[in-house]
């Protein structure tokens, strides 16, 4: 469970029970699955509760409210205020955060002018609950980008996430992988991807993809570890010819691929640059 009958939100200004909270049976959230949302993680350091990046996801989270033409009262101190406030009234301090704007009533096929804020927080441990996982080459593609805005984290996108998943555990395994419309490799359902060759990262690039912080925070990892990592398309079929490869997300963290389509990769985990960048990882977001 998500959630108890004590849990409280933070819902349109107001702490309130999770139980008292009321959607409008109109509300184009419901109807067209529009809204906006961001997945953060807090952790329990030895210096307290620190909310992992906190900053540039409700940057993020402002520039996805603006793809919807939204423009929201809270300002970035204010959703860091309001979120380490709910973790303290539920007595939590490792956490997944999830900040979440919805469009209120309107059955036309135009933006409703209002939107509902909401912040709950849960318990919630790794992603997939394993340090490397077996997937899947999805039947399923990215949206073309022309389609949506896949640099926002547009809560009807994830339609395509959920298809994905679902395909990939009905056959077995953990998580599926995603092809841009060009076939070229693009991300997971909700993680970002990088292929380690011969000593070095490659990670599709932007346009197709959802521009992650954990990738971001990634790449600087291996930048100040002086391993060299480059952006461009790479097709499934050279994916599977790499030395391994690895996920990255809030949910997920850093998690290894043991395989794709039951082919594993070549190096052990623990032998891999995306292992060493895993530990390092680990070791920021808790001190």
């Amino acid at each position: 469970m998500f959630y108890n009958d004590n849990t409280i939100a933070f819902f349109d200004g107001a702490y309130t029970k999770v139980g008292n909270i009321r959607m409008n049976p109109y509300a184009q959230a419901i109807h067209y699955g529009i809204g906006v949302f961001e997945g953060i993680r807090a952790y329990d350091t030895p210096n307290g509760v620190k909310i992992f990046k906190a900053r540039e996801h409700f940057e993020r989270l402002l520039y996805s409210a603006k793809v919807l033409q939204l423009e929201p009262e809270y300002s970035v101190d204010d959703f860091i205020s309001i979120s380490y406030q709910v973790l303290e009234k539920n007595n939590l301090k490792d956490a997944y955060i999830r900040p979440i704007f919805s469009l209120c009533e309107n059955m036309t096929l135009k933006f409703s002018t209002e939107a509902h804020f909401m912040l709950t927080v849960w318990e919630w441990g790794k992603y997939l609950g394993k340090e490397c996982v077996d997937v899947t080459l999805s039947s399923y593609q990215k949206p073309n980008p022309k389609s949506t805005r896949l640099d926002a984290k547009i809560t009807g996108n994830y339609i395509n996430s959920v298809l994905a998943t679902t395909e990939a555990k009905q056959k077995g395994f953990d998580e599926g992988l995603l092809t841009d419309l060009n076939g070229f490799v693009a991300e997971g359902p909700g993680e970002n991807i990088f292929m380690e060759w011969n000593g070095k990262l490659f990670t599709p690039p932007q346009g197709h993809i959802l521009p992650g912080i954990t990738r971001q925070t990634v790449m600087n990892i291996a930048k100040e570890e002086g391993i060299e990592v480059e952006e461009r398309f790479f097709t499934p079929e050279e994916l599977i010819t790499a030395d391994a490869a690895f996920f990255t997300g809030t949910a997920i963290e850093v998690a290894g691929i043991d395989s794709i389509d039951n082919q594993k990769f070549p190096k052990e985990w623990n032998k891999t640059i995306g292992y060493h960048i895993a530990q390092k990882y680990s070791a920021f977001t808790r001190n």
